[in-house]
């Protein structure tokens, strides 16, 4: 089993805490989005998992606890941006925190188990493309040496994300501008040692010398593990999406980032309505058992060949 921790909210930055008392209790409760009622207790203790993927955008909290997961394989996509607090509201400095972070991280685990996002691109007024590749120059040159891969993606405009990003109209690119200007990424990136590939996008992008990626990447992860997976793509996730099939413990409407552009937050008052049921001891992350939930013990395995 791979587990991704967490498509839907930012797990390392805000319940660090939590996550490693699941680690340590060895299981976790998760809700099914589609039906809140319906509740998995997942079992994730090593024999059972075979790569943890965290998704985060500061893991600063993580850095002093990280000796308790020396018995899993696991590895951080890193989302970082050149979006200031209009965007990204309750960021910290990307220049003064966030980049040392990124560079400590790496440092400590190795820089090919720390993947540089720079996603979602957002093309406005204020963000144009000139910005854009100002910032991602900048970025790439701090990270050059900490990082092997960047992930770029366009943003995609759920109906979630249209409504947050009311005060920033998107400007809309043609496949021709937006060659030209993921190119001019792409020579950057190679210009700082950096693969370049994209996440779930229609568009291609190989004659800018850029591939489709894969987030939770079956050849990474058994490069970091060193055993060969039987794992198929994800049927969960949109038919452009490269990822290999894992199980997510997170719940959306509870990131405290309150980026304009998430997916996973609905809006400031639900995401506030459920932090404030946030237990570090609970199985269930930012929520509560009650009688009208149903619990059913998801039958977990290993992936690895010959398992």
């Amino acid at each position: 089993m791979i587990l991704s921790v967490s498509r839907r909210t930012d797990i390392p930055d805000y319940y660090a805490k939590w996550f490693l008392n699941r680690i340590r209790e060895g299981y976790v409760y998760v809700r099914n989005p589609m039906n809140i009622h319906q509740v998995s207790k997942i079992n994730i203790t090593p024999d059972v998992v075979d790569c943890i993927v965290f998704w985060t955008k500061n893991p600063e909290p993580m850095l002093n606890k990280l000796e308790q997961l020396q018995e899993y394989s696991y590895y951080f996509q890193f989302t970082l941006t050149g979006y200031g607090n209009a965007m990204e509201p309750f960021l910290p400095s990307k220049r003064e925190r966030i980049l040392p972070v990124f560079q400590q991280l790496s440092s400590m685990i190795g820089r090919e188990k720390v993947i540089w996002r720079y996603d979602p691109i957002i093309i406005t007024e204020r963000y144009t493309e000139e910005y854009h590749l100002r910032a991602f120059r900048e970025i790439a040159s701090k990270l050059n040496g900490y990082c092997n891969k960047v992930i770029i993606s366009f943003v995609d405009l759920y109906a979630k994300t249209k409504k947050n990003m009311g005060e920033f109209p998107v400007t809309d690119r043609n496949q021709n501008e937006l060659r030209r200007f993921s190119a001019q990424l792409a020579e950057i990136a190679k210009a700082n040692g950096l693969k370049i590939e994209t996440c779930a996008e229609s568009i291609d992008l190989s004659s800018c010398g850029i591939s489709s990626g894969s987030c939770i990447d079956k050849k990474l992860i058994e490069k970091i593990t060193g055993c060969q997976l039987k794992a198929g793509k994800d049927k969960n996730q949109r038919k452009e999406c490269g990822c290999i099939e894992s199980i997510d413990i997170g719940a959306y409407d509870t990131c405290q980032s309150g980026c304009k552009y998430c997916y996973a937050n609905s809006s400031p008052e639900t995401v506030r309505k459920n932090i404030a049921l946030y237990d570090a001891f609970s199985p269930l992350l930012c929520s509560r058992i009650t009688e009208k939930d149903k619990i059913t013990e998801r039958t977990v395995k290993s992936l690895k060949a010959g398992d």
